[in-house]
């Protein structure tokens, strides 16, 4: 069996997958790279996954299927996946090869060991283009480092700082057991990704490496606010599952105080960022879509929308007017900066 399976999401990705995939070879027989050819027509990409899993056969499996978006692929992912460990990356990222010897080496030591791993993370890194001084996203100041522990363990999550897709690798039959699916032609699923699993773990270990390389830059990119904006619809849709996932899981959340504040946290800035975008966009069709998703909040559990509505992100996006909208906006750029989240 291999010990870590690796889903490369692949949509018209000819010009950045092989720096993707040659920084995961280095795994060698230790790894399954899962090419997970999305769909691409517009260019050679599902080309470049069948040379790589004929040159490579014990290690590439090349993967094709019709056209479902970055959740259907990783779903694809998962269903295939044979390690025993899972992790995506997507195709436009890369890892560190030094850091990625050093996962591999810690996730062997523990398998078998007295307490089976549920959950390990690593730092990452934003590689902005155009930029020299690269950020560093680390947890060493919340989680103990170098040791298996449970969530009781971590200390308080500060805002903007939360693990995100790029950080974490799932033990894969937790994956499969706890029935993720995430939901097809459909942008920002990685939030889904790194929230329903959450009440399933139990075990976790942080590595304090830079293991993953996230790339920033190209226009096109689906975190790009303008595009963001553009597909608002997708981005409501992910914060409306995510407040459906905890007000029905709520009971095992809060059995886990500090679980149970992290999945608030994490909804709360995705829930801010939804109503942030819907103001950006300035038109009325988009603010009545933010009293919406409020009111959804509400009718699915008021204790949770007082929470969320009372705090300090909450109440910053809800200022009446036009002014309370520009300061919503000044409010929300204010955090970024404080809390360096994007």
């Amino acid at each position: 069996m291999k010990l870590l399976s690796i889903a490369i999401p692949c949509y018209n990705s000819e010009n950045y997958m092989r720096k993707c995939v040659d920084s995961l070879l280095v795994g060698g027989e230790d790894v399954e790279i899962l090419i997970v050819n999305d769909g691409s027509t517009k260019d050679n990409t599902a080309a470049i996954a069948d040379e790589y899993a004929a040159k490579y056969p014990t290690i590439v499996k090349a993967i094709h299927k019709e056209n479902g978006g970055h959740g259907s692929a990783v779903n694809t992912g998962i269903e295939h996946a044979k390690g025993l460990f899972f992790k995506v990356v997507d195709s436009d990222d890369w890892v560190k090869k030094e850091a990625y010897l050093q996962v591999l080496d810690t996730l062997r030591s523990l398998v078998g060991g007295p307490t089976m791993l549920d959950m390990m993370v690593c730092n990452f890194v934003y590689e902005k283009e155009g930029e020299k001084k690269k950020k560093v996203m680390h947890y060493r100041h919340i989680l103990p480092v170098g040791e298996m522990f449970t969530w009781e363990d971590c200390k308080r999550f500060r805002k903007g700082h939360y693990i995100l897709m790029h950080s974490v690798i799932f033990r894969t039959k937790l994956l499969k057991e706890c029935g993720l699916h995430l939901p097809e032609h459909t942008f920002y699923v990685d939030n889904i990704y790194v929230f329903e699993p959450l009440p399933y773990v139990k075990n976790m270990y942080y590595l304090d490496v830079n293991l993953y390389r996230y790339y920033i830059g190209r226009q096109d990119q689906s975190v790009n606010e303008e595009i963001m904006i553009s597909r608002i619809d997708q981005q409501i849709k992910v914060n409306k599952i995510m407040i459906d996932y905890l007000v029905e899981h709520q009971a095992e959340a809060k059995k886990t105080k500090r679980l149970y504040q992290y999945m608030k946290n994490y909804l709360e800035i995705v829930t801010t960022v939804s109503s942030v975008l819907l103001i950006r966009s300035g038109t009325e069709e988009n603010l009545a879509k933010k009293e919406e998703l409020w009111q959804y909040i509400k009718d699915s559990d008021r204790y949770l929308y007082r929470w969320l509505r009372h705090g300090i992100m909450g109440s910053a996006m809800n200022l009446p007017g036009k002014g309370g909208r520009k300061l919503s906006v000044d409010a929300y750029h204010i955090a970024q900066k404080i809390y360096k989240f994007n």
